[in-house]
């Protein structure tokens, strides 16, 4: 008789369709914006080309969307990861990228001003690397 309870290493943590979806739209769009805001800001072409507000606003609204999909993935796919002792390390410092992006985000609009220009440098050096990694664990094949 076939035992019904094994999963193979292949399917652990697989996300359904929706969640995969927004993960990766919302991810994705959170980072590309940041990404956007983050030239826009060192080219000078903010308030030339963007409207002044409008790159900032559009990344703000994309990260609440990326939180909800953090949201909707720790309750089954990291914890399943975990379990299957799957990309441990890529997740683990996916999680941590996310809550100093979280925290820094929070810095940016309600922390003391003289952490600002600290919060800003952190925030865009750890948004860089998170898009990194997340693009590499989307990608990477499991072992």
């Amino acid at each position: 008789m076939k035992n019904i309870n094994h999963v193979s290493k292949r399917t652990v943590g697989m996300m359904p369709g929706w969640q995969k979806v927004l993960i990766l739209t919302s991810m994705l769009s959170c980072s590309l914006s940041g990404i956007a805001y983050l030239l826009s800001d060192l080219l000078d072409l903010q308030k030339k080309i963007f409207g002044g507000h409008t790159m900032l606003s559009l990344h703000g609204s994309t990260a609440v969307f990326a939180i909800m999909g953090l949201g909707s993935v720790l309750t089954f796919h990291i914890k399943a990861g975990w379990r299957a002792k799957q990309k441990r390390l890529g997740g683990i410092t996916q999680l941590l990228a996310l809550l100093i992006l979280m925290i820094t985000g929070l810095l940016l609009y309600y922390g003391p001003e003289a952490f600002r220009e600290r919060a800003i440098q952190t925030h865009w050096s750890v948004g860089l690397l998170f898009f990194s990694l997340f693009c590499l664990h989307a990608l990477r094949r499991r072992a």
